[in-house]
């Protein structure tokens, strides 16, 4: 195995250990190094005290202090050395009340969440594996380290964290593990919002959202995502489908976006598309009627989807960018596209630039989960739009009112009014221009304005 440490980590080791104390990289980039994945951030663990870090290297900030974390600079790089440490008591099923510092790293190592994350290395001494991390890592399994429900209890995040793990990993949860998350999941209730949607999402954007069901079958959806419980058994009976809806959505999150490799969206926007597939059908459940044809139909998912998802979202206290942009494609992403340059153009309008490549992936996925025997004309009629509009866009046509060559004040200073009727003449102006291009000259404009 070749292990391959940056060389500022190596230079704190060293220091410390030229100073008489022990000192490691621990956890999760010690994991990655075992499955040779390049660690995301670096984290030292060490026998020497906050004090006495500070005192061997000349720059330092006191992250976490209380806790034994010293953030140590060297030039534009920052690294955290954190002491080893015992936890008190647990009152919140989050945090500890008090720690309290050791010398000993197995202590250290012990109150870690998972074998595969209380692992330590250095040069030196190679790999520290207390607790078979590495055996589990060769198994592809998530374990906690000593009694799992103890582990739980101390922090109660850890359930969803295992599952987020086993995502991204694509590793299974270990049976007295998995046993342990039935058994305590209600704590999860003790946890903030900000911390589920932060494993909500790491689970949605790894390559294996799949886990999804593994959250409902353990009932942690009935406490993060209620909302999601229904849509898993409700029956779709519709030629066009042939899963249940949260089969289907499921299917659809781990379809759009593509694998993270591929680099198909910025990460803002994967996690943007993951979200919304997740919701985008959350009203199906609700909007149930059965049709002449004896199909079961849905009737304004699209709206009160959009509703209930900005309800989840603002309960999982997203940002307003992620929060709109998720709420506006559940809105849209039924819609049907008139393939003409004018139905694009009007589409375009109404929807907006901004997320028409966006709703063409929703359309995609959404798609890809469907009945497959019918999907042929689904995908060919995507695929016409997407041309369209991208025909639409080369050309530069117009349509949005800033794109239109005249605007309100150029009408006033032309002899027009302000008000609200100036407001529905740019409009009416915009709307002859989505049907003809040609249209948008600002002589033409001005002309057509003075006629009505």
């Amino acid at each position: 195995m070749k292990i391959q440490i940056p060389e500022k980590v190596n230079y704190i080791i060293d220091k410390l250990t030229q100073n008489g104390y022990e000192a490691y990289v621990v956890g999760g980039c010690v994991r990655d190094m075992v499955l040779g994945r390049v660690p995301e951030d670096w984290d030292i663990t060490t026998s020497a005290t906050p004090g006495e870090v500070k005192r061997i290297f000349h720059r330092t900030v006191d992250t976490g202090i209380v806790h034994g974390t010293v953030t140590v600079l060297l030039e534009q790089d920052h690294f955290e050395v954190t002491t080893y440490r015992l936890d008190g008591i647990y009152e919140d099923n989050r945090h500890p009340k008090e720690v309290s510092f050791t010398s000993n790293l197995a202590e250290d190592l012990k109150r870690r969440d998972f074998t595969i994350n209380a692992m330590a290395y250095n040069a030196k001494e190679g790999f520290v594996d207390l607790f078979g991390g590495m055996e589990d890592i060769e198994k592809g399994f998530i374990r906690c380290v000593g009694v799992a429900e103890e582990r739980f209890e101390e922090d109660a995040l850890r359930i969803l964290r295992a599952v987020r793990f086993s995502a991204q990993l694509n590793f299974k949860i270990e049976a007295n593990t998995l046993e342990a998350i039935k058994k305590k999941k209600e704590l999860l209730r003790n946890i903030s919002a900000e911390r589920i949607r932060v494993e909500l999402t790491k689970l949605l954007v790894s390559d294996h959202p799949d886990r999804l069901r593994l959250l409902y079958e353990t009932g942690i959806t009935g406490i993060v995502l209620p909302e999601f419980d229904k849509a898993m058994i409700t029956e779709q009976k519709n030629i066009h489908h042939i899963y249940t809806v949260g089969e289907h959505t499921i299917r659809s999150v781990c379809e759009v976006a593509g694998k993270s490799e591929e680099k198909l969206f910025t990460p803002k926007e994967r996690t943007i598309l993951r979200w919304t597939m997740l919701l985008h059908d959350i009203e199906k459940p609700n909007t149930i009627s059965i049709g002449k044809d004896g199909q079961n139909h849905f009737y304004g998912h699209q709206e009160k989807g959009a509703i209930t998802a900005k309800t989840i979202l603002k309960r999982l206290k997203f940002d307003n960018e992620t929060l709109n942009a998720v709420v506006h494609l559940i809105r849209w992403h039924d819609y049907r596209f008139t393939l003409t340059p004018t139905g694009m153009r009007r589409a375009t309008s109404k929807i907006g630039k901004e997320y028409m490549d966006l709703l063409f992936e929703v359309n995609r996925a959404d798609t890809s989960a469907k009945n497959p025997q019918l999907n042929d004309e689904k995908f060919q009629t995507l695929e016409e739009a997407k041309r369209i509009y991208s025909d639409i866009i080369n050309q530069h046509h117009c349509v949005t009112l800033k794109e239109l060559d005249i605007n309100g004040k150029e009408l006033i200073a032309a002899g027009f009014k302000p008000g609200k009727k100036l407001g529905e003449l740019l409009d009416t102006l915009l709307n002859m221009v989505i049907e003809d291009p040609s249209l948008n000259r600002k002589d033409i404009l001005l002309d057509i304005a003075k006629k009505i």
